[in-house]
């Protein structure tokens, strides 16, 4: 079944209002495995109190969520409350399932895609899906890829910022890219299970508060001192939590860039020009630091991006940059030009 209204908002919704490209789903049930063994860590739903089911992996409980994850009325009704018009869903990060048997996350993430397109649809155009395939297995992520853009119509593919250790900057996974730029793919590149947690003292949440933002900037990172985009020129790819650290790691590339020679034959252009090739979200939570992005990435290459429906969220993401910018027509390319662009919408 083909669905159009995942891949393109209705006529004039969205025109001025945001585009949140950084926004979560986990589905109201998960689908029954299908085969003889079933995963330990397939993922299932139980009931918690009012309208919160835990989201249950390896028998524990991984999170608490509400239903405006799969609800798509009580989505719609949040939006307009943040400035926002449009909204890209995409799976819970944890769900990609990179540490799966690929054949086994393959079936999981087809439900899923599945499930976002069918939230698309209901939408009015409103809400835009991004899908997710198995990296663990090139040829069976590309044939998921192949599905997500031309059956279901979506614009673009979530990926985590590590494929189970694997950095995205690795020349392994260009099979998988240059996919991605031949069919016009966006690629949303999310933290997931970041290196570092040992090194933190204090409850689970800092993966999310501290580690998350240090494993995507050392993705994008990665993506530049692997030379992505230098071989892969018309990928789109953009990274959540305001690309992390790159952006106080990027002056000390600069520099070593200029240092070491090892480091000049190897990129064949600077790493604040290659870093500026990508696109990034807004989730930082702070206004100084949104125009400092700005100042290292530039105004077009910002995007809204809020984390919802998760506590740990942006609410007012349109206000944080009116707040932040001055320039009317860079405040209107962070709240939905350059999305627009990232995305390929007209």
């Amino acid at each position: 079944m083909n669905h159009p209204s995942a891949s393109a908002p209705c006529c004039g919704v969205g025109a001025s209002g945001g585009i949140d490209v950084h926004a979560h789903v986990i589905p109201e049930h998960f689908p029954h495995y299908i085969g003889s063994r079933l995963p330990s860590d397939w993922p299932s739903m139980a009931p918690a109190h009012a309208c919160h089911r835990h989201v249950m992996i390896a028998g524990k409980v991984y999170r608490t969520v509400s239903d405006r994850c799969w609800d798509v009325g009580r989505r719609l009704e949040d939006l307009p409350g943040m400035g926002l018009a449009i909204q890209v869903i995409s799976p819970m990060p944890e769900l990609l399932s990179y540490w799966m048997q690929a054949a086994d996350a393959q079936q999981l993430l087809r439900y899923l895609n599945d499930q976002i397109a069918a939230m698309a649809d209901r939408s009015g155009g409103r809400l835009l899906g991004l899908g997710a395939v198995p990296l663990q297995d090139l040829d069976l992520a590309i044939r998921e890829l192949d599905y997500v853009v031309h059956t279901l119509g979506m614009p673009g593919i979530e990926i985590g910022s590590n494929i189970n250790g694997l950095p995205i900057g690795d020349p392994a996974l260009d099979p998988f890219f240059e996919a991605c730029a031949a069919w016009n793919v966006a690629v949303f590149v999310h933290a997931l299970r970041p290196a570092g947690m040992d090194r933190l003292v204090g409850p689970a949440a800092l993966q999310q508060v501290l580690a998350y933002p240090t494993d995507v900037g050392l993705a994008a990172a990665s993506a530049i001192t692997g030379g992505l985009l230098a071989r892969r020129p018309d990928l789109r790819i953009a990274f959540s939590h305001g690309g992390g650290v790159l952006a106080s790691l990027l002056p000390r590339l600069e520099q070593g860039w200029k240092t070491f020679p090892a480091l000049r034959d190897t990129l064949h252009e600077s790493p604040t020009q290659a870093a500026r090739r990508f696109f990034y979200d807004t989730l930082v939570f702070d206004e100084p630091a949104l125009r400092h992005l700005v100042h290292c990435f530039g105004a077009g290459q910002l995007m809204i991006g809020t984390d919802y429906p998760f506590n740990f969220h942006d609410a007012q993401p349109t206000l944080r940059i009116e707040h932040a910018l001055a320039d009317p027509g860079e405040r209107s390319a962070l709240r939905h030009g350059n999305a627009r662009r990232f995305l390929g919408l007209p």
